[in-house]
């Protein structure tokens, strides 16, 4: 018997072109036209918006086999500036031929169907903790989440993610070491 196996995004960026990226490197600036589509083969990728407050946010947090800021394949520009976490690789699709294949391809417009109703989780997810009124509490919710936290570099990463200042984010950590002293 022969198992036809269902398309995945990784299939449709199979042979698109590589961009290596330094951590800190920057992928795409908000307000950019969206010519591509990015895949995270190696690393992670975060999606970023800053507030008219000043306030660094980071909306997505793209690993290994995600698109990142997969709404812009529906959009004119970017909305976010797309930053290296770690050292990375990311897969460039053309939007066009991104758009065609999905369109052209009822099992793999289903996989990205998905794939967005996992983004809109994902964001409900993350603003049900960023309005838990304590820090205790979102740090409690996100790690719930399956969420590890990062090497100690990347801790104000965690912050904004949770929506607090780093420094109430170390007080918080400060307090869960010495409570289990």
């Amino acid at each position: 018997m022969i198992v036809i196996m269902p398309p995945t995004l990784e299939t449709l960026f199979s042979g698109s072109r590589s961009v290596h990226l330094a951590d800190g490197a920057v992928l795409f600036r908000s307000a950019a036209p969206v010519s591509e589509i990015f895949l995270v083969s190696a690393g992670q990728i975060h999606l970023i918006r800053h507030t008219v407050h000043g306030v660094k946010m980071v909306l997505q947090r793209a690993r290994q086999g995600m698109v990142v800021a997969e709404a812009s394949a529906y959009s004119d520009n970017y909305h976010c500036d797309a930053i290296a976490a770690t050292d990375c690789i990311a897969l460039a699709l053309p939007k066009p031929a991104f758009l065609s294949a999905i369109a052209s391809n009822p099992s793999l417009a289903a996989v990205w169907a998905a794939t967005l109703a996992r983004g809109v989780q994902a964001a409900r997810i993350k603003s049900e903790i960023r309005s838990l009124p304590k820090v205790a509490e979102r740090l409690d919710a996100w790690l719930g989440e399956g969420n590890r936290l990062p090497e100690k570099g990347h801790w104000q990463d965690v912050a904004n993610e949770l929506g607090i200042t780093r420094e109430a984010f170390y007080r918080e950590l400060a307090r869960r070491k010495k409570s289990t002293l």
